[in-house]
Parts: structure tokens; C-alpha cells; sequence
């Protein structure tokens, strides 16, 4: 699940989307967590990678194997 971040990363950006808004639609009171994530200093739990992989229409095994991208 090392790639989760990059992942997040692109579809944040993909979506025009700040980290500040990320935050706010996953219901997160300081954007400072997604940053977190996106750098790699930390991973999701399985809980919340439902919810971003809910919320970006992928799947959950798109966001946590490596060797998957979440490119169409």
C-alpha cells in the first residue's frame, strides 16, 4: 500500500480539488492528514480507504495494491 498517497494524490488533482476540500468531503477537520497521506508519512485505515475509494468511484484494491493504477 505504499502508492496509496500517489494515488490519492492523482485523483485529488484529477478532480480539481485542494487538500482542504478532500478534507472537508471526507468529513476531516484539518486538511493536514491528507497531506500526510499523500507524502507516504501515513496510511489509511481500512475504514477510510472505503470512504476515498467510495468517493472517487475506484476500488478499494485500485488504492491499496501497488501493482494496480487508478488510471482508465
Amino acid at each position: 500500500m505504499s502508492r496509496f498517497g500517489e494515488k490519492l494524490r492523482y485523483l485529488r488533482l484529477q478532480r480539481g480539488l485542494t487538500m482542504r476540500e478532500l478534507a472537508d468531503a471526507l468529513e476531516f477537520k484539518s486538511h493536514g492528514f491528507i497531506g500526510d497521506l499523500e507524502s507516504g508519512r501515513k496510511y489509511p485505515s481500512l475504514d477510510l480507504a472505503v470512504k476515498v475509494a467510495d468517493y472517487f468511484g475506484v476500488t478499494v484494491d485500485q488504492l491499496a495494491r501497488d501493482d494496480l493504477n487508478v488510471e482508465g
